[in-house]
């Protein structure tokens, strides 16, 4: 059989992530379903996207919202059944998309069957598929380790006197993968949805599947201002609770599941610690994962020199072609107030940017829409994350309000029921029935410039070359094989000009209006004008 030396069908793509419970709710109960999903896919396929990612919905108490598992392979009455699982997958390969299923590998609710029986006692069969240490001498925890979500990453379990490890809540205790029954059998799990028809997988927290062995503490890391940040993680150098390269062996045990499935892809999240895009490259070397994209510049601010400084940082996994971009998603502030200061231009370049970066890309729900974040109240808030720190900070509730689709429907047709978190009145403008009448909206820019993009194959495969930057405007050159698009950005709120040279190296000067952004063939034709 001749070898298919076509390329993979992810590399380039673009990969829409859909947070179900806020995505469409099927029963009127208020929480987004799998049926909502259904639903409503010809809306995502219409944007001209290749892929879907979907956040968890497996068996879960729900503390944090799906991703405190309890059994990796039985779908949450919330979300409906396993057939509604089936059916998404089989609705989506139909209109042509892949599915990548949202996998929670670190670390499992504390109601699942594994930690009840681990917690149960030093002897029994799963005592070490978790991590557990004793106390110190005066019952202290067995280091300085911190949650993420804050306190201490031990909490104490009375019938083992024993701490187990937890970076997150005390609710989410972690898996042991360096114990090859428990690998084992988290990898099972995959296989499970690998035989249902997934594409694939996006793997949370990858940065915290291993850690120092011998439990040493981590140093602290005085802040660089000298002002006290809100959360006590970042305090701390984390050189031993999370980062080891024992990582490296389970996501090559992942990978060999995945290779077992021609066409499946994995997609790991990393963290935003140091080194961010230097363990993508390591992440993505050949045997281990296919993708990762890191939280690194979603929780930064933004500039052309900032993104110039990432580019250059990021040149070795764009090299290997490992790294995947996002500007939004589930656990960050949205993209339009984080960025853009609710300004449709700016929010437009920004993701005419994120489409012309290389590599694949991940677009979150409500994104293609321009929507905002909400601001929510005290009282409102479901985070548990958001709840602990209010109010300095508010969580991730405000960016996971309910998708608007009709602007004149009960909570803007997301449910007939009392939505799980409220519908902002400034989304209602948004909605993506008012959307489809405007030719000039966010979404109507999202398909013209999918559309656009996938007829340039150097924007969707090609390398990156001559990146430039002069004050706010950034440029670079996308090009594969004789193909070749500029691409010009203007993030700045003034007008800026900029150079740009045609295919005999002639320079003509060009006014760039405020968020103007240009894409230009080799041919100098603008395919697309983001402002």
């Amino acid at each position: 059989m001749p070898h298919d030396s076509s390329p993979a069908w992810w590399q380039g793509a673009a990969i829409y992530q859909i947070y179900p419970l806020s995505f469409a709710d099927s029963n009127g109960d208020g929480w987004g379903d799998l049926p909502g999903v259904i639903q409503h896919l010809d809306h995502v396929a219409s944007l001209g996207v290749d892929a879907i990612w979907l956040s968890p919905f497996c068996r879960s108490p729900m503390r944090d919202f799906g991703y405190d598992v309890a059994d990796h392979t039985a779908v949450d009455p919330l979300f409906g059944t396993i057939e509604d699982a089936d059916a998404v997958i089989a609705r989506a390969h139909g209109l042509g998309l892949k599915v990548i299923l949202d996998q929670v590998w670190s670390h499992t609710s504390d109601q699942h069957a594994w930690f009840k029986e681990s917690a149960s006692s030093r002897t029994s069969d799963k005592a070490d598929w978790y991590i557990w240490a004793d106390a110190q001498p005066d019952g202290t925890p067995p280091n300085n380790w911190l949650s993420v979500f804050g306190g201490s990453a031990w909490s104490w379990e009375p019938r083992r006197r024993q701490y187990y490890l937890h970076h997150f809540l005390s609710s989410q205790p972690k898996l042991n993968l360096r114990h090859p029954a428990a690998l084992d059998a988290i990898l099972a799990t995959g296989r499970f949805w690998l035989d249902r028809g997934v594409d694939g997988f996006r793997l949370d927290a990858i940065d915290f599947m291993a850690h120092d062995p011998m439990l040493r503490a981590n140093p602290p890391l005085p802040p660089a201002d000298g002002v006290t940040p809100t959360k006590p993680f970042a305090l701390q150098r984390h050189d031993n609770d999370m980062l080891h390269a024992d990582a490296l062996a389970i996501m090559g045990r992942i990978r060999a599941l995945t290779d077992e499935y021609p066409g499946t892809v994995t997609l790991g999240e990393v963290s935003s610690q140091p080194g961010a895009f230097d363990r993508i490259a390591e992440y993505t070397r050949p045997g281990r994962l296919h993708l990762a994209y890191t939280l690194r510049l979603l929780r930064s601010g933004v500039s052309a020199e900032i993104l110039e400084a990432t580019l250059a940082e990021a040149a070795t996994a764009i090299g290997s072609q490992g790294l995947c971009w996002a500007f939004g998603n589930h656990d960050v502030v949205r993209l339009a107030s984080r960025w853009a200061g609710s300004d449709p231009a700016a929010e437009r370049a920004f993701m005419t940017l994120l489409g012309c970066l290389p590599g694949p890309i991940c677009l979150y729900q409500g994104d293609e829409l321009g929507l905002p974040e909400a601001q929510l109240t005290h009282e409102q808030l479901r985070d548990p994350f958001g709840i602990a720190f209010w109010p300095e900070f508010r969580g991730r509730d405000g960016g996971r309000t309910p998708m608007p689709w009709q602007a004149d429907a009960p909570s803007a047709g997301f449910t007939i029921g009392t939505p799980w978190l409220p519908v902002p009145a400034e989304h209602l403008a948004r909605a993506v029935d008012r959307q489809e009448r405007d030719s000039e909206s966010s979404l109507a820019h999202w398909r013209r410039f999918l559309k656009a993009r996938k007829a340039m194959p150097a924007l969707v495969r090609g390398s990156i070359e001559d990146i430039r930057r002069s004050g706010e405007v950034l440029s670079f050159v996308r090009r594969l094989g004789a193909e070749t698009v500029q691409c010009v950005f203007n993030l700045s709120a003034e007008p800026a000009r900029f150079e740009i040279s045609d295919a005999s190296g002639e320079e003509s000067d060009v006014l760039m209006p405020p968020w103007g952004t240009m894409v230009l063939d080799d041919g100098r034709a603008i395919r697309s004008i983001a402002a």
